[in-house]
């Protein structure tokens, strides 16, 4: 029996904000992910890509829900980070776009083969978007952006 595994994917994602709704507009409307599932005042569960991003109050998630089927409890407090990928062509549409939706660009950083952009969402999690190239992988591993109602085609 081979003794030595090792996970090869990041399947999903968290983040801990303090208003869903708000959470939900921000995310779906002007980052386009797919609305999955949501339990009013604990979670909502979105789509990006093959991907999941789940994002939960924390206050709920961080105390039993009394049954051996819920997930452990979980939480955190203070600012957490998420990074999207785009390529690299596609980062001043992105910029341009956060914009128009009044969103401020914390800070943009060029890494050499890449950049990043970097803002924040209602709750004042860090997202960024950068390339893959950062990590070292090709952007043909993921999808051009689409336009959708609020996309960065606007």
């Amino acid at each position: 029996m081979n003794q030595s595994m090792s996970v090869t994917e990041v399947l999903e994602s968290a983040l801990y904000v303090e208003d869903l709704a708000a959470a939900e507009q921000f995310y779906t409307k002007v980052l386009g992910l797919a609305f999955y599932s949501k339990v009013e005042g604990r979670h909502l569960f979105l789509r990006c890509g093959q991907r999941m991003v789940l994002l939960f109050n924390a206050e709920a998630t961080s105390v039993s829900a009394g049954s051996s089927t819920v997930v452990p409890v979980h939480g955190a407090k203070g600012a957490g980070h998420l990074a999207f990928a785009a390529r690299e062509d596609e980062i001043d549409r992105w910029k341009e776009h956060l914009a128009y939706h009044g969103v401020e660009i914390e800070r943009e950083i060029n890494w050499g083969d890449s950049r990043s952009i970097y803002f924040r969402d209602p709750s004042h999690n860090s997202l960024e978007i950068a390339s893959p190239l950062l990590w070292g992988s090709p952007e043909e591993t993921i999808p051009p952006a689409t336009d959708h109602e609020g996309s960065v085609g606007d």
